[in-house]
């Protein structure tokens, strides 16, 4: 029961606050809404079974799509593919076990949401509302050699190549603009 509390609670100051920091102590400056500490770790987008069958979202919305096991970012009405040409996988390498199985064994709680800045009804599982701040990823230099078992579905900024690196399950793929 008290861990049902702390996560409620946790969730809820999460809601009410303009600006989050995970793994430091302070956000980097007044212009950023999410902001992650040093390390070798990534953030890991949701993923779903297929994106033809997700409705309701906005450009700029990411997932890794389990039907090709690729990362996409709504853009333009369409869903842009993020892993270039490259086919993922959703089985860790260590545990030969598969993470879509586990996943898809589990529930799925369509309300569930948290929400950084203020809330509105734009659709996500974490969704920044703020008009001036932004977020800033997991910065890792060289998370192809780094990271030693990335999740499908997990991206960083390599600040090393200074690119953003999203990874599809099998390879990383490094984006510049």
């Amino acid at each position: 029961m008290k861990k049902v509390i702390f996560i409620c609670f946790v969730l809820f100051s999460l809601s009410i606050s303009a600006q989050v920091a995970i793994g430091k102590t302070s956000v980097a400056s007044l212009s950023v809404s999410l902001d992650f500490g040093a390390g070798n770790r990534g953030m890991i987008l949701p993923w779903v079974t297929n994106t033809a069958a997700v409705t309701g979202v906005v450009n700029g919305t990411m997932v890794y799509d389990l039907s090709d096991k690729k990362v996409k970012i709504k853009y333009a009405a369409a869903w842009k593919d993020l892993s270039i040409d490259a086919t993922g996988t959703t089985v860790d390498p260590l545990t030969s076990v598969d993470g879509a199985v586990i996943q898809n064994a589990a529930p799925e709680t369509s309300s569930a949401k948290v929400t950084i800045g203020t809330p509105t009804a734009t659709p996500g599982v974490l969704v920044l509302e703020d008009t001036n701040k932004a977020m800033v990823l997991p910065k890792v230099a060289s998370p192809h050699l780094n990271i030693i078992n990335p999740a499908p579905g997990m991206m960083v900024y390599d600040t090393t190549t200074k690119l953003l690196a999203v990874f599809n399950g099998s390879v990383w793929t490094f984006w510049k603009q």
